[in-house]
């Protein structure tokens, strides 16, 4: 690690800061130009426990730029991963005010809940699909805390990711019953077809990001409990919206789920 911890605790006030007020911000590395992994991960972790003393309740994790469609378009090379609080939770066919966010996105994926622990190192495929309890469509929304969503990597990691908010519905089903690389999707605006994608576009294979999550929380001595509600990542790359849309998210062999922005 380069940072002090003062700096550490000062960069997570001022992310969460910005999250809350609903304001953007440079990316923090324009400042800290010498910050490591380690930082950035350090950084996200002081967000959490700004929230979890505030009663918030970590209820998941999340995998982000996991696809080769996000990694173009966020000019990264890498994926990262993120934290979820219950108060990201949008119910099924429920509004998010977009008066409390800075510029969101939506993206299709696929969500895992865990039936048993997941730990790395050496966890794979098959590891995550045995410790799966059922996938079910899931709608993020995305809203990075910096201006123009223009980030690196570093400093994406210690934003949690853009997570914002997230929405599940459809039909849940066990994962040994869905081929998951060759799942069709389609992202739907409004009535209109705006994005489509399979599941492959995900690393291959949408358990592919779950394995690599479980991997990179050993590495720091952590793991998945079961229980947990993982996002595997957009299978497309994120659509942006505004006051008055609908969203709705069709997957093969797992119904729809929607959500509006007022």
């Amino acid at each position: 690690m380069k940072l002090a911890q003062e700096a550490i605790e000062r960069l997570a006030e001022h992310l969460e800061r910005c999250e809350l007020e609903a304001r953007d911000t440079t990316k923090i590395t324009d400042d800290y130009p010498d910050m490591d992994w380690e930082d950035a991960y350090a950084i996200q972790e002081a967000i959490k426990r700004r929230k979890l003393a505030r009663g918030a309740r970590v209820v998941g994790f999340k995998a982000g730029l996991t696809s080769h469609a996000k990694m173009r378009q966020m000019g990264v090379s890498t994926p990262c991963f993120g934290f979820l609080v219950d108060d990201y939770a949008v119910p099924e066919g429920g509004e998010i005010d977009t008066s409390v966010l800075i510029h969101p996105k939506v993206e299709p994926e696929i969500a895992f809940v865990t039936k048993a622990p997941l730990k790395g190192p050496g966890c794979h495929i098959g590891t995550v699909l045995a410790a799966t309890d059922f996938v079910i469509p899931a709608i993020e929304v995305i809203d990075s805390r910096y201006r123009d969503f223009k980030f690196d990597l570093k400093s994406v990691i210690a934003d949690n990711c853009s997570s914002s908010r997230f929405v599940v519905g459809g039909r849940i089903a066990p994962p040994q019953e869905l081929d998951l690389r060759t799942i069709g999707v389609v992202l739907e605006k409004n009535g209109e077809p705006v994005a489509f994608g399979a599941g492959a576009a995900v690393l291959g294979h949408p358990a592919s990001a779950v394995a690599m999550l479980a991997n990179e929380l050993g590495r720091r001595g952590e793991e998945i409990p079961a229980g947990s509600l993982i996002l595997s990542g957009g299978i497309t790359e994120a659509v942006s919206v505004q006051k008055g849309d609908a969203i709705t998210l069709r997957v093969q062999h797992l119904g729809s789920v929607g959500v509006r922005f007022g």
